[in-house]
């Protein structure tokens, strides 16, 4: 078993600072009450912005504050984070463990054209799983909800599918089902991580959810800050062994096709 935190964080702004104070004391509370690892929204420090000058890193100084943090209370810590590239941003998520070390850095495959992040952030182009206290868990970021073939793609290996989002309100039932049906037809978990609170012009409503391999929603957290806790065993094997239906894929024959 692994116990995960989900943490709905109201995200103040572009004040990378004082979100990151604010993260501290979120990891630190995750830990007292023994959670293993700790998930944080997408661009956890600073909201979604485009203003890659302003949030952007080229130093890592993110990476180093979060993987002290880590070291600190002894927990693994998983957070999004801008990257400043030579022509645009990149926007990543990254997962440290209890020591620091990084377990796997991932980067947004589909930027949020609807909203402009195109214009502003290069698209990633691999997934990115990894094993942590024994459970395998594969890494997305928000709009990449919508397309369900890369979560198809890692299924095979990946128990646990992370999804860290700023999603507003005003499509918050999108998400909810969404997240429900990349359980289902993956048979596998899903943590979907929101914030919650008001950027810009949007407001967020939080609406994050652990969702078990059977696509039924186990937890959610709405309307508030704070920490949604869940226990994760090996449902997802257990149910995929009762219902085999992944063994029926036809793959090659999908190729063909598209």
């Amino acid at each position: 078993m692994i116990k995960a935190a989900l943490c709905q964080f109201r995200i103040e702004w572009e004040q990378k600072e004082q979100n990151l104070l604010k993260a501290e004391q979120m990891i630190a509370a995750a830990a007292k009450e023994h959670a293993q690892i700790i998930f944080f929204p997408e661009m956890s420090f600073t909201g979604f912005s485009m203003q890659v000058s302003v949030t952007g890193e080229s130093d890592g100084k993110t990476l180093r504050i979060i993987r002290q943090y880590a070291q600190k209370y002894g927990i693994a810590v998983g957070f999004g984070w801008v990257k400043k590239t030579a022509d645009k941003g990149e926007n990543h998520y990254t997962v440290a463990d209890e020591t620091g070390a990084v377990l796997a850095d991932y980067v947004k495959i589909h930027p949020f054209s609807y909203g402009g992040e195109n214009n502003y952030f290069a698209a990633g182009s691999r997934t990115a799983v990894f094993t942590y206290a024994g459970v395998t868990f594969a890494l997305f970021i928000c709009y990449d909800l919508r397309f369900p073939e890369i979560f198809r793609a890692v299924s095979a290996e990946a128990e646990v599918l992370v999804v860290a989002a700023n999603w507003p309100e005003a499509r918050i039932a999108h998400w909810n089902k969404l997240l429900e049906a990349r359980a289902l037809e993956n048979q596998s978990w899903v943590l979907g991580i929101n914030c919650v609170g008001d950027q810009e012009k949007l407001h967020y409503n939080g609406s994050s959810r652990a969702v078990n391999p059977e696509g039924e929603t186990v937890d959610c957290l709405l309307g508030q800050e704070g920490l949604l806790f869940c226990e994760i065993r090996d449902e997802a094997g257990r149910f995929r062994q009762r219902f085999p239906a992944l063994q029926d894929r036809r793959t090659a024959l999908y190729k063909e096709l598209l």
